[in-house]
Protein backbone atom coordinates (compact mmCIF):
# COMPACT_ATOMS: atom_id res chain seq x y z
CA UNK A 1 0.00 0.00 0.00
CA UNK A 2 1.17 3.72 -0.19
CA UNK A 3 0.60 6.44 2.28
CA UNK A 4 -1.30 9.50 2.12
CA UNK A 5 2.11 11.58 2.73
CA UNK A 6 0.53 15.27 1.99
CA UNK A 7 -2.16 14.51 4.06
CA UNK A 8 -0.31 13.06 6.58
CA UNK A 9 1.43 16.37 6.40
CA UNK A 10 -1.68 18.47 6.91
CA UNK A 11 -2.60 16.70 10.01
CA UNK A 12 0.63 17.05 11.55
CA UNK A 13 0.67 20.55 11.34
CA UNK A 14 -3.23 20.81 12.49
CA UNK A 15 -1.89 19.25 15.70
CA UNK A 16 0.66 21.42 16.09
CA UNK A 17 2.87 18.21 16.89
CA UNK A 18 6.91 19.10 16.89
CA UNK A 19 7.79 15.41 15.28
CA UNK A 20 9.95 15.44 12.55
CA UNK A 21 8.03 13.44 9.52
CA UNK A 22 10.34 10.78 7.75
CA UNK A 23 9.16 9.07 4.72
CA UNK A 24 10.79 5.44 3.16
CA UNK A 25 10.65 5.92 -0.31
CA UNK A 26 12.84 2.52 -1.06
CA UNK A 27 9.79 0.71 -2.79
CA UNK A 28 8.55 3.99 -4.64
CA UNK A 29 11.12 6.74 -5.50
CA UNK A 30 11.15 6.64 -9.31
CA UNK A 31 7.50 4.84 -9.61
CA UNK A 32 5.35 6.51 -8.11
CA UNK A 33 4.86 10.11 -8.15
CA UNK A 34 6.54 12.00 -5.02
CA UNK A 35 7.41 15.57 -3.72
CA UNK A 36 9.28 16.32 -0.68
CA UNK A 37 9.32 19.53 -0.84
CA UNK A 38 5.86 20.43 -1.66
CA UNK A 39 4.68 17.82 0.72
CA UNK A 40 6.55 19.24 3.79
CA UNK A 41 8.38 15.96 4.54
CA UNK A 42 11.82 16.33 6.63
CA UNK A 43 13.61 13.32 5.74
CA UNK A 44 13.17 11.21 2.97
CA UNK A 45 14.92 7.66 2.72
CA UNK A 46 15.63 6.21 -0.62
CA UNK A 47 17.46 2.91 -1.89
CA UNK A 48 19.02 2.01 -5.47
CA UNK A 49 17.17 -1.14 -5.51
CA UNK A 50 13.73 -0.29 -6.94
CA UNK A 51 12.46 1.89 -9.36
CA UNK A 52 15.82 3.20 -10.11
CA UNK A 53 16.77 0.17 -11.51
CA UNK A 54 20.04 -0.72 -9.62
CA UNK A 55 21.08 -3.07 -7.28
CA UNK A 56 21.32 -3.08 -3.75
CA UNK A 57 24.17 -0.83 -2.32
CA UNK A 58 23.04 2.85 -2.49
CA UNK A 59 21.12 5.47 0.06
CA UNK A 60 19.83 8.52 -0.61
CA UNK A 61 18.61 11.29 2.15
CA UNK A 62 16.80 14.66 1.10
CA UNK A 63 16.52 16.32 4.42
CA UNK A 64 14.73 19.55 5.29
CA UNK A 65 16.28 22.73 7.35
CA UNK A 66 14.13 21.49 10.46
CA UNK A 67 15.58 18.07 10.40
CA UNK A 68 19.30 19.21 9.45
CA UNK A 69 18.72 21.41 13.25
CA UNK A 70 17.53 18.58 14.74
CA UNK A 71 20.61 16.72 14.26
CA UNK A 72 22.94 19.51 14.67
CA UNK A 73 21.65 19.34 18.59
CA UNK A 74 21.02 15.87 19.17
CA UNK A 75 23.28 14.30 21.97
CA UNK A 76 22.73 10.52 20.60
CA UNK A 77 26.34 9.59 19.58
CA UNK A 78 26.30 8.98 15.53
CA UNK A 79 28.93 7.95 12.74
CA UNK A 80 26.82 6.52 9.82
CA UNK A 81 24.27 8.39 10.38
CA UNK A 82 25.32 12.07 10.29
CA UNK A 83 24.98 14.05 7.88
CA UNK A 84 27.37 17.12 8.32
CA UNK A 85 30.51 14.85 7.01
CA UNK A 86 28.99 13.38 3.72
CA UNK A 87 26.82 17.22 2.92
CA UNK A 88 30.60 19.17 3.06
CA UNK A 89 32.06 16.75 1.04
CA UNK A 90 28.95 16.59 -1.65
CA UNK A 91 30.11 20.32 -2.18
CA UNK A 92 32.98 19.68 -4.02
CA UNK A 93 31.58 16.23 -5.19
CA UNK A 94 33.15 13.58 -2.97
CA UNK A 95 32.15 11.47 -0.30
CA UNK A 96 33.78 11.21 3.05
CA UNK A 97 34.22 7.14 2.65
CA UNK A 98 34.54 5.21 -0.36
CA UNK A 99 31.95 5.15 -2.69
CA UNK A 100 30.02 2.60 -4.80
CA UNK A 101 31.41 4.17 -8.22
CA UNK A 102 30.17 1.38 -10.24
CA UNK A 103 27.02 1.93 -9.05
CA UNK A 104 26.75 5.71 -9.21
CA UNK A 105 27.90 5.50 -12.72
CA UNK A 106 24.79 3.26 -13.24
CA UNK A 107 22.89 5.65 -11.32
CA UNK A 108 23.84 8.01 -13.83
CA UNK A 109 22.58 5.87 -16.70
CA UNK A 110 19.29 4.68 -14.86
CA UNK A 111 18.34 8.68 -14.36
CA UNK A 112 19.05 9.20 -18.11
CA UNK A 113 16.46 6.38 -18.74
CA UNK A 114 13.78 8.13 -16.76
CA UNK A 115 14.54 11.39 -17.84
CA UNK A 116 14.24 10.08 -21.16
CA UNK A 117 10.76 7.89 -21.35
CA UNK A 118 9.68 11.37 -18.97
CA UNK A 119 8.84 11.01 -15.33
CA UNK A 120 4.50 11.61 -15.73
CA UNK A 121 5.36 8.43 -18.23
CA UNK A 122 7.17 6.37 -16.30
CA UNK A 123 4.18 6.96 -13.25
CA UNK A 124 1.48 6.08 -15.84
CA UNK A 125 3.29 3.07 -16.72
CA UNK A 126 3.41 2.02 -13.22
CA UNK A 127 -0.07 2.72 -13.07
CA UNK A 128 -1.04 0.58 -15.74
CA UNK A 129 0.81 -2.34 -14.87
CA UNK A 130 -0.41 -2.70 -11.53
CA UNK A 131 -4.00 -2.31 -12.32
CA UNK A 132 -3.08 -5.46 -14.75
CA UNK A 133 -2.24 -7.12 -11.76
CA UNK A 134 -4.78 -6.38 -9.80
CA UNK A 135 -7.55 -6.94 -12.59
CA UNK A 136 -5.97 -10.35 -12.79
CA UNK A 137 -5.79 -11.15 -9.07
CA UNK A 138 -9.28 -10.37 -8.94
CA UNK A 139 -9.96 -13.07 -11.98
CA UNK A 140 -8.03 -15.91 -9.83
CA UNK A 141 -10.62 -15.21 -7.08
CA UNK A 142 -7.78 -14.23 -4.77
CA UNK A 143 -7.88 -10.85 -2.46
CA UNK A 144 -5.65 -7.84 -2.54
CA UNK A 145 -3.89 -7.26 0.51
CA UNK A 146 -4.28 -3.80 0.61
CA UNK A 147 -7.98 -3.35 1.33
CA UNK A 148 -8.11 0.65 -0.04
CA UNK A 149 -8.26 1.37 -3.80
CA UNK A 150 -7.09 4.95 -3.12
CA UNK A 151 -4.07 3.19 -1.06
CA UNK A 152 -3.12 1.01 -4.16
CA UNK A 153 0.45 0.85 -4.70
CA UNK A 154 1.07 0.77 -8.28
CA UNK A 155 5.21 -0.75 -7.85
CA UNK A 156 4.18 -3.82 -5.89
CA UNK A 157 1.07 -6.01 -5.22
CA UNK A 158 0.67 -8.26 -2.37
CA UNK A 159 -1.96 -11.31 -2.48
CA UNK A 160 -3.75 -13.05 0.10
CA UNK A 161 -3.94 -17.04 -0.19
CA UNK A 162 -6.65 -18.96 0.76
CA UNK A 163 -7.52 -20.36 3.92
CA UNK A 164 -5.56 -23.79 4.48
CA UNK A 165 -2.68 -22.89 1.70
CA UNK A 166 0.81 -21.38 2.30
CA UNK A 167 2.13 -18.68 0.34
CA UNK A 168 5.94 -19.58 0.65
CA UNK A 169 5.24 -23.25 -0.34
CA UNK A 170 3.58 -22.12 -3.77
CA UNK A 171 6.53 -19.47 -3.98
CA UNK A 172 9.09 -22.36 -3.28
CA UNK A 173 7.08 -24.55 -6.26
CA UNK A 174 7.09 -21.59 -8.97
CA UNK A 175 10.40 -20.76 -8.19
CA UNK A 176 12.04 -24.41 -8.94
CA UNK A 177 9.57 -25.10 -11.43
CA UNK A 178 9.61 -22.04 -13.43
CA UNK A 179 12.58 -20.36 -12.38
CA UNK A 180 10.77 -17.07 -11.37
CA UNK A 181 10.95 -15.73 -7.91
CA UNK A 182 7.84 -14.30 -5.78
CA UNK A 183 8.21 -11.46 -3.01
CA UNK A 184 7.95 -13.33 0.56
CA UNK A 185 5.40 -12.08 3.13
CA UNK A 186 7.21 -10.28 6.05
CA UNK A 187 6.66 -10.40 9.79
CA UNK A 188 2.60 -11.21 10.90
CA UNK A 189 1.79 -11.87 6.71
CA UNK A 190 5.00 -14.83 6.79
CA UNK A 191 3.05 -17.48 4.59
CA UNK A 192 -0.26 -15.60 4.42
CA UNK A 193 0.60 -13.50 0.88
CA UNK A 194 3.36 -13.73 -1.92
CA UNK A 195 4.25 -10.43 -3.62
CA UNK A 196 4.22 -9.52 -7.01
CA UNK A 197 6.93 -6.48 -8.09
CA UNK A 198 5.76 -4.45 -11.39
CA UNK A 199 8.36 -1.74 -11.02
CA UNK A 200 11.23 -0.31 -12.70
CA UNK A 201 12.78 -1.34 -15.92
CA UNK A 202 8.84 -3.38 -16.93
CA UNK A 203 7.13 -3.93 -19.85
CA UNK A 204 3.75 -6.13 -20.69
CA UNK A 205 5.84 -9.07 -22.04
CA UNK A 206 7.47 -9.20 -19.02
CA UNK A 207 4.23 -8.75 -16.83
CA UNK A 208 2.42 -11.52 -18.79
CA UNK A 209 5.11 -13.97 -18.27
CA UNK A 210 5.03 -12.84 -14.62
CA UNK A 211 1.30 -13.86 -14.41
CA UNK A 212 1.00 -16.88 -16.42
CA UNK A 213 4.24 -17.91 -13.71
CA UNK A 214 1.92 -17.36 -10.98
CA UNK A 215 -1.36 -18.53 -12.46
CA UNK A 216 0.24 -22.22 -13.12
CA UNK A 217 1.27 -22.44 -9.39
CA UNK A 218 -1.43 -20.77 -7.75
CA UNK A 219 -5.07 -22.11 -6.95
CA UNK A 220 -7.52 -19.89 -8.80
CA UNK A 221 -10.66 -19.58 -10.51
CA UNK A 222 -9.66 -19.56 -14.26
CA UNK A 223 -8.86 -16.11 -16.54
CA UNK A 224 -6.34 -13.90 -14.54
CA UNK A 225 -3.78 -13.94 -17.22
CA UNK A 226 -6.59 -13.25 -20.05
CA UNK A 227 -8.27 -10.30 -17.73
CA UNK A 228 -4.66 -8.64 -17.22
CA UNK A 229 -3.70 -9.10 -21.19
CA UNK A 230 -7.26 -7.40 -21.96
CA UNK A 231 -6.15 -4.25 -19.62
CA UNK A 232 -3.30 -4.04 -21.42
CA UNK A 233 -4.51 -3.87 -24.85
CA UNK A 234 -7.22 -1.74 -23.91
CA UNK A 235 -5.07 0.72 -22.36
CA UNK A 236 -2.67 0.78 -24.92
CA UNK A 237 -5.30 1.66 -27.57
CA UNK A 238 -6.43 4.49 -25.40
CA UNK A 239 -2.99 5.82 -25.11
CA UNK A 240 -2.28 9.11 -27.17
CA UNK A 241 -0.09 8.20 -29.86
CA UNK A 242 2.75 10.44 -31.33
CA UNK A 243 2.36 11.97 -34.53
CA UNK A 244 4.26 10.68 -37.66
Amino acid sequence: MTSRIAAIRKAIDAARHPALYMVDTISSLASIDYRHDEWGVDVTVAGSQKGLMLPPGLSFNAVSEKALRASQGAKLPRSYWSWEEIIANNKTGFFPYTPATNLLYGLHESLAMLMEEGLAKVFARHARHAEGVRRAVRAWGLEILCAVPEEYSNSLTAVMMPAGHDADALRRVILEAYDMSLGTGLGKLAGKVFRIGHLGDFNDLMLAGTLAGVEMGVPHKKGGVLAALDHLAESARAAPRKAA
